[in-house]
């Protein structure tokens, strides 16, 4: 069995030294929602995928 390792990063922060402007903030807030909204509909499909079908009786 393979394990993943985890290697631990020593940083005080990721990025540039300057904050994040308007359209920085705007264009993290719409990845997250596009993701939220993609994981919602795959997270639908799978619940959807397990229903059984009823049997029919011939």
């Amino acid at each position: 069995m393979n394990k993943r390792r985890q290697v631990e990063l020593d940083v005080d922060f990721i990025g540039g030294e300057r904050s994040l402007t308007k359209e920085d903030e705007k264009a993290i807030s719409d990845f997250l929602k596009q993701r939220k909204m993609q994981s919602k509909i795959s997270a639908k499909v799978k619940k959807i995928i397990k229903v059984r079908p009823s049997k029919v009786i011939a």
